[in-house]
C-alpha cells in the first residue's frame, strides 16, 4: 500500500502566522458545515463544529484537534487483495467528556468511482489526566475493539488493540495497532491501521488522508 497518508509524529498543525491564515482560509468552506440532527430531545445535540454548539469538555483538550468531518481517500488490504476506498470520519461531542467517532467507507473501481459498502465502524475516545487514551469501537461486523494510546504529540495520536472481541458471525481479526496524525497544517487527517495477520505478524490493513469537510 501507497504510504502517502502516512501520519508523521513530527508533523504538526502548523506554527505561526502560516498556520493562522491556512485555517482561517480553510475556514471559509468548513466553518458553516455540521451534523444534522432530529430536534426534541432534552440534549445537547452532537457537534463536529467547534465554532457551534456546546463548549468543548476541558478533559477533552488532548483530543481538541481531531474534532470535525473529514473526508477522502485511502487504500486497504483485504483477503481479496489490495483495494482504494473513500472514507468519511465523523468525530463529534455533545459537552461531556467523551468524542464521538462514526466512520464509514466505501470501495472505489478503477476509475475512483464507487463500487460498493465497505467498512462501517463507531465507538467512543476518552483521554484521562495522564494522557491516556481509551478508544472502544464496535464493528458493523461483529467485531468490538478496545484500545489503549497516548499523543505522540499534540496533532498526533497512537494506539494499540488490548481487546478485541468478535460475533460468531464475525470474521477472524488479529489485534491492531492505529497511528492518526494531522497534516498539512492540520488541513488533513491521515492514519495508518496495522493488523496482525494469521501468521501473527502486523502488516498494513487500511491507510488514508482525510480532509476537513466541516468543523
Amino acid at each position: 500500500m501507497s504510504d502517502e497518508a502516512t501520519p508523521d509524529a513530527s508533523v504538526s498543525a502548523g506554527t505561526g502566522q502560516e498556520a493562522l491564515d491556512a485555517a482561517v482560509e480553510r475556514a471559509e468552506t468548513t466553518s458553516s458545515r455540521n451534523i444534522s440532527n432530529l430536534p426534541g430531545l432534552p440534549l445537547a445535540d452532537d457537534t463536529a463544529n467547534l465554532r457551534q454548539g456546546p463548549d468543548l469538555h476541558s478533559g477533552l483538550l488532548g483530543l481538541l484537534p481531531l474534532v470535525g468531518i473529514w473526508r477522502g481517500e485511502g487504500e486497504g488490504h483485504d483477503a481479496a487483495g489490495d483495494y482504494h476506498f473513500g472514507q468519511q470520519i465523523v468525530v463529534s461531542h455533545d459537552g461531556q467528556n467523551f468524542l464521538s467517532w462514526e466512520a464509514r467507507s466505501w470501495k472505489l473501481d478503477d476509475k475512483g468511482e464507487f463500487s460498493e459498502p465497505d467498512l462501517r465502524e463507531a465507538g467512543f475516545w476518552h483521554i484521562g489526566e495522564d494522557d491516556e487514551i481509551e478508544f472502544v469501537v464496535t464493528h458493523a461486523s461483529g467485531i468490538v475493539e478496545l484500545y489503549y494510546g497516548k499523543p505522540v504529540s499534540q496533532t498526533a495520536w497512537e494506539l494499540e488493540a488490548d481487546v478485541v472481541i468478535r460475533s460468531k458471525s464475525s470474521p477472524l481479526a488479529g489485534a491492531a495497532k492505529r497511528l492518526y496524525g494531522l497534516v498539512e497544517q492540520g488541513g488533513a487527517l491521515a492514519y495508518v491501521e496495522e493488523r496482525i495477520d494469521a501468521d501473527g505478524e502486523l502488516i498494513p490493513r487500511l491507510s488514508a488522508k482525510l480532509n476537513r469537510y466541516a468543523g
